[in-house]
């Protein structure tokens, strides 16, 4: 096994997620069922781990755009001592076989700060904790889903490129048995960002920022109606990646997740508790980042549309 470097004696003890990293306070989303979770804090990022799945719930990372540093990538996967082996999902689950070990943050979100921090970002992000079993199609140059945090950076350049993204699989109850670890078949993610509030434009007021976010769902689900996902000799077979974006609340119903101040945040803007849920907006498959919403209405100064 490999201490993590940032818990060495030589760097400080990592922090991991900042909740006021946007100026709004955004507390971490918990799961709402397993109380029995370890929470490890890394260098600008937090993995709440549930030993029971020896997977993630929850990862939790804080990107600076603006101070990122070009890291050589390395490939040095490692288990955390400050867990169990037998409550992580090591490197047996990935040998001789086609599953790829997918992180959970993106290796180069958490790169940022000087030197010596951003190389121990780096190397946290290969930390076991921080991965998850995925189809190796799935997680090679699958453009949409990985360059998500890209294209909401983009969009927050004009509030100091502050962003920070939740990503966790779907512990699904059916989910695959394979090497004594269940393969998670779905994953979600959530942006957060801020924008000015609405009315603001053009007044010369100012005021505090209004939080904003964004979920998305990747389904590796296997488009195979009658195969046999039992406890397998082989990995399970998985189905092309498709990602959706979806309401915030969706997410945290389907992961069972305490998203707090996310869900009122939701760029598809929260839809009256009196409108029956059969009329609710319905998932959009994207199939290019044009596709994607990320402001609301009032974010864009186009007045509510009435009748």
């Amino acid at each position: 096994m490999t201490t993590p470097p940032a818990a060495s004696a030589s760097m400080p003890t990592p922090t991991g997620y900042d909740e006021d990293f946007l100026g709004v306070p955004l507390a971490l989303p918990s799961p709402r069922s397993s109380a029995d979770v370890r929470v490890l804090a890394y260098t600008h990022f937090t993995v709440t781990l549930d030993p029971g799945r020896r997977l993630a719930a929850v990862t939790g990372v804080n990107i600076d755009g603006a101070r990122i540093i070009d890291v050589g990538r390395g490939d040095d996967w490692h288990l955390d001592d400050r867990v169990p082996v037998e409550e992580q999902t090591g490197p047996e689950v990935y040998a001789r076989n086609d599953l790829d070990r997918g992180h959970l943050v993106r290796r180069r979100d958490p790169v940022w700060g000087d030197p010596a921090e951003a190389a121990a970002a780096n190397l946290d992000t290969f930390c076991y904790t921080n991965a998850a079993p995925q189809a190796a199609d799935f997680n090679q140059g699958k453009e949409l889903w990985v360059g998500l945090e890209d294209h909401v950076l983009a969009y927050a350049q004009a509030n100091g490129l502050l962003l920070s993204v939740f990503t966790g699989p779907v512990l699904g109850p059916d989910d695959p048995l394979y090497r004594g670890t269940r393969i998670p078949l779905r994953f979600w993610k959530i942006a957060a960002w801020t924008t000015g509030p609405a009315g603001d434009a053009g007044h010369g007021t100012a005021a505090a920022p209004a939080l904003r976010a964004a979920a998305f769902l990747l389904d590796q689900s296997p488009q195979l109606s009658d195969v046999d996902l039992g406890a397998l000799a082989s990995p399970p077979p998985l189905g092309p990646f498709r990602t959706f974006q979806v309401p915030v609340r969706d997410v945290a119903e389907i992961a069972d997740l305490e998203v707090g101040a996310l869900s009122d945040a939701d760029v598809l803007e929260p839809v009256p508790a009196a409108v029956p849920p059969r009329e609710l907006p319905v998932w959009r498959e994207l199939v290019s980042w044009n596709e994607i919403t990320l402001a609301r209405r009032e974010d864009r100064n186009v007045p509510p549309t009435t009748g």
